[in-house]
């Protein structure tokens, strides 16, 4: 239990925590014994403030100030025997956890010093000094603390006046000095705590020590209160010791300045040092408790304080209140915050806004919207605090339409032009794509703020409007305004999506030169930029040169190898991920997943699949997308179509990777009917997976769905969608109707590389190579520069055409001419070029050329190529290459054993056929399909699965007999086997009998 109160407690020696809490330990001879020391008690003839066990002290609780005589000596024993009777009705009130220590206590007093002996518990394991330390802070608090809370409760119920009020002035102090003094330090407090301020506090403080004021009172309170707003602590340490510690000030300017550094342990254990000095916490002292609370993440040390505060009475205050609200939202009990706000009998702008803000950190969009309808019924009007909140959920959740509302509500309460409001309005409009609303807004700001700039830039780069985000981006520098690190993250990925290398590196020298800190995300936008301008090695370097490693970079790491194909590096980076002990995200999985596709591991796969179910981390949909994609690309279809029926939300990107899976693996239909099956459970087509279904249509072939698609195209938002277009060109070159293909490419509004190469391939794959070639021509005169796709369609249209000089001369002209390097796929092309104009010899003399391994598509293209010329020898070879590459493909047996057939060598094709029995390779026979009707009807030979398969066979049977009797003689493609055509001949000579 004292291990989740303090469980950021530094690992800090014993005599460093006496010096930061007044305590000190002094070991005994035993190794679990030992005894914590106030440090802070005086001896006998010390003059500082008495130990809180003394008579003297609790002669200090009174109201008005500090009592003496025979009256106070009366209350003191009636005060004895109420605190003995009241400590036994409080000690149920002890926290469980003091339970847990086995504590044997006695107490001896020398000189006034406590001394407290305690045996700590075996079974709790945490550092061994900060547990000595904070035991005896805690058993001292439960000896001598409760009564005392009793005692103080009546004196806290009756407000907020401090009992230093009455305190007499010594004799021979002008009055009118000391208050002059103390409102000039009022005005230092309020100002901003700055080094001036500091001086002038200081000047205070020598002229108080000068005028020998030792009573310092309110006026050493202020100077110590300068002294830790101004971040002077060891100047605030000294004066603290100085001070009358009865009083809670001087301890809560301490525990505000331990929060204020961040020592959230020191501020806690600071609170339970002054209790156990007797002396009563006031409702100026809870808020930095609690943000200490908060700080160590420990909604049990919370509850415990929250106990305390509603023993003295303190629940209800407006500052306590929201501070106790503010933890526990932020701690994620959203239900005991908002169990306290209904409690709260004023609720100000600041409250509502602390339980608004509390539900948008937890998610709770409809429960915001509620609390923000309740607040409008109310007398508080809303701030821009209030507003802020409210559109950050508007545009999480991309409510476009209560936002304007809100923008109205805005302008009639004067707040539009307020620099926060204004900027997460233009934030929303940019985020809900309303980029005209918002630049409006952006140039109606009459004094536009870097983040107003950043917000304008960041909204035209997440909408695809680079030109515009880099046009502003001048803008802003013309403007003289300095960009940070933000600015720059933003701008970066515009530069991402072009790929220009020169202008990254003038962005990042500019960041070097004007000295912007490159903070997590400038850091990863940077690496971002450089991996998809294809520059690995300026990635790694920077990735190298950052000292502080964290998730984000990692996971930009990742990313950044799967891009660039080298996803053995991206494992690496992954595992050493691992090794350092960090927690991969949702983003790094998803990240990380796609390298297991490449790579075709589904084991690994699988392993990353089950870190995620165990982390209970498949909710995500990008998540639930990924794993999908990669079970499809290794080619377990079935386990992704699980995956994706299995997902509880599904957004267009589920959908467009299923659809895309379906239709890239040789399933059109399925393909087709999950597009149908998408439009009818509400999901948003767009641009991916309009082009998916279309393809499936090309592939089917299957035209009147790809015309009902085109007509939903027409009538939606899509027509203007270069993909999409280039998809649906594509689509009718492939079903056969090249001339819609023309009308639909000179239509288009606008085209792109992607639209060309389209077009261009579809006359080629029909055999027109002058109208391809001629396409060609007008691509570069219209400025487009042509890629490696172009090639390759003309390479493949001089293929279809016979021309293999010119195939050869554009070849050439590509990589001479545009610098584009070869593909595989362009040395397969050329491969079929020659083998079709049965040059078998400059085919292999290609293969032989490659700067790379040839894979089975280049063997697979010389090996039919060999069945047509009938070349054994050079099959034999390109088989053998086969056979080793993709031994279950049952194509390639097949045309081998055809081939040797052909050949007459049947002791080969025997032997062929065997090695595919005993590899297990089943051989997947052909179909084929005709639409009538609208409908497909798909044939595999000798199948009598169709309906209509005895109308059909019969009328096959009948249309056989007249081919006969008109003098059809069919031609044998394949050379028979001896017996075969002895049998086939004696059957002949018995007809003919």
């Amino acid at each position: 239990m004292l291990m989740s109160m303090f469980s950021s407690f530094d690992a800090l020696g014993a005599e460093s925590f006496g010096q930061k809490v007044g305590f000190s330990w002094t070991p005994s001879s035993s190794s679990k014994e030992g005894k914590v020391v106030d440090a802070a008690a005086p001896a006998p003839s010390s003059k500082v403030a008495p130990s809180p066990l003394t008579s003297e002290s609790v002669s200090k609780c009174k109201v008005g100030g500090n009592s003496s005589g025979p009256q106070a000596a009366d209350g003191r024993k009636e005060k004895a025997q109420l605190r003995r009777a009241r400590f036994f009705t409080l000690r149920s009130t002890i926290p469980k956890f003091l339970e847990t220590a086995k504590v044997s206590r006695s107490s001896s007093f020398t000189s006034g010093t406590p001394i407290i002996t305690f045996i700590y518990d075996e079974d709790i394991q945490f550092n061994v000094n900060a547990q000595r330390c904070i035991v005896g802070v805690i058993m001292y608090h439960h000896r001598h603390i409760y009564p005392t809370f009793r005692k103080f409760s009546s004196i806290a119920l009756l407000g907020s006046k401090p009992i230093y009020e009455n305190t007499p002035i010594p004799i021979g102090f002008s009055p009118i000095n000391e208050e002059s003094l103390a409102n000039k330090l009022a005005f230092i407090l309020q100002s901003c705590p700055d080094h001036s301020a500091l001086k002038q506090g200081q000047q205070v403080h020598t002229h108080v020590i000068l005028n020998g004021i030792h009573n310092m009172g309110l006026l050493g309170t202020r100077v110590l209160g300068v002294y830790v707003l101004c971040s002077s602590f060891k100047d605030a340490k000294k004066l603290f010791y100085q001070l009358d510690l009865s009083y809670a000030s001087p301890w809560n300017w301490m525990i505000r300045g331990f929060t204020m550094l961040g020592l959230f342990d020191f501020a806690a254990l600071f609170y339970f040092k002054m209790l156990g000095f007797g002396t009563c916490p006031d409702k100026y002292t809870f808020p930095h408790v609690i943000k200490a609370c908060g700080g160590l993440n420990s909604v049990q040390l919370g509850k415990l304080i929250h106990k305390t505060i509603w023993l003295m009475g303190y629940e209800m205050d407006v500052f306590v209140g929201s501070s106790l609200i503010k933890f526990y939202a932020d701690n994620g009990c959203i239900g005991d915050a908002h169990c306290l706000f209904d409690k709260m009998p004023d609720r100000d702008g600041v409250l509502w806004n602390v339980m608004l803000n509390g539900y948008v950190k937890c998610g709770y969009s409809d429960e915001v919207i509620g609390l923000f309808g309740e607040m409008r019924n109310t007398e508080i009007r809303p701030n821009s605090v209030t507003y802020t909140s409210i559109l950050s959920v508007c545009t999480s959740e991309g409510m476009i339409k209560f936002s304007t509302q809100l923008h109205g509500l805005i302008i009639r309460s004067g707040l539009e032009m307020d620099s926060p409001v204004a900027n997460t309005l233009l934030t929303m409009y940019a985020k809900c794509r309303c980029l005209s609303e918002a630049r409006a807004l952006f140039d109606a700001i009459p004094r536009t703020d870097l983040v107003s700039w950043n917000g304008m830039i960041g909204g035209y780069v997440q909408n695809g409007f680079m030109y515009e985000a880099s046009d502003l981006f001048q803008k802003m520098i013309s403007a003289s305004v300095k960009p940070d690190s933000i600015t720059f993250a933003s701008i970066l990925p515009s530069i991402s999506e072009s790929a220009n290398l020169d202008l990254a590196k003038e962005i990042h020298c500019y960041v070097i030169r004007q000295g912007v800190p490159l903070d997590m995300f400038l850091n990863s936008a940077l690496i971002d930029v450089y991996f998809k301008c294809k520059n690995v090695e300026m990635a790694q370097n920077l990735c190298n040169r950052n000292n502080g490693m964290d998730i984000v970079i990692f996971t930009t790491m990742i990313s950044g190898y799967v891009l660039n194909g080298m996803n053995f590096s991206a494992l690496e980076v992954f595992r050493w991920l691992l090794l350092e002990h960090m927690r991969p995200n949702t983003v790094t999985l998803a990240s990380v997943l796609p390298a297991c596709a490449g790579l075709a591991a589904l084991t690994l796969g699988k392993e990353i699949h089950g870190y995620i179910l165990k982390k209970r981390l498949e909710g995500s949909c990008f998540l639930g997308s990924a794993i999908s994609d990669m079970y499809s690309k290794c080619g377990r279809l079935d386990l992704a179509h699980r995956i994706f029926t299995r997902m509880s939300e599904k957004d267009s990107v589920c959908w467009n990777s299923m659809i895309t899976s379906f239709s890239q693996n040789g399933k059109p239909e399925e393909a087709i009917q999950l597009f149908r099956q998408m439009g009818k459970e509400g999901a948003k087509y767009d641009c991916v997976s309009i082009s998916a279904a279309v393809s499936s249509c090309a592939n089917l072939p299957a035209l009147h769905y790809g015309k009902e698609i085109h007509c939903f195209m027409m009538r939606g938002s899509l027509t203007s969608d270069f993909f999409a277009e280039s998809a649906l060109i594509d689509m009718y070159a492939k079903c056969g109707n090249l001339n819609l293909a023309r009308r639909v490419f000179d239509i288009m509004q606008g085209k792109n590389e992607v639209s060309w190469n389209s077009i261009i391939a579809a006359y080629g794959n029909h055999g027109h190579l002058e109208e391809s070639l001629d396409l060609f021509r007008e691509m570069i005169k219209e400025g487009f520069q042509p890629d490696h796709v172009t090639f390759l369609a003309i390479i493949s249209a001089c293929g279809h055409s016979g021309k293999v000089d010119e195939g050869k001369y554009y070849l050439q002209c590509m990589i001479q001419e545009y610098g584009i390097m070869a593909r595989m796929e362009h040395y397969s092309c050329m491969v079929d070029l020659f083998a079709r104009a049965g040059r078998l010899s400059e085919a292999f003399e290609v293969v032989k050329s490659m700067p790379f391994d040839p894979d089975a598509g280049v063997w697979g293209t010389l090996l039919g190529a060999c069945r047509v010329h009938g070349n054994v020898e050079l099959a034999e070879l390109a088989s053998k290459h086969l056979f080793e590459m993709d031994p279950q493909n049952s194509g390639y047996y097949v045309l081998f054993s055809n081939l040797q057939a052909d050949a007459g060598n049947w002791e080969s094709v025997v032997k062929t056929r065997s090695m595919m029995k005993q590899r297990g390779v089943m051989k997947v026979p052909g179909y084929s399909w005709i639409e009538v009707n609208n409908a497909t009807h798909m044939f595999v030979a000798a199948d009598t699965s169709h309906p209509q398969s005895s109308e059909i066979y019969l009328l096959l049977k009948n249309l056989l007999l007249e081919l006969r009797k008109e003098g059809y003689v069919p031609r044998l493609h394949m050379k028979l086997h001896p017996q075969t055509f002895e049998l086939h001949h004696r059957r002949a000579q018995l007809l003919a009998s």
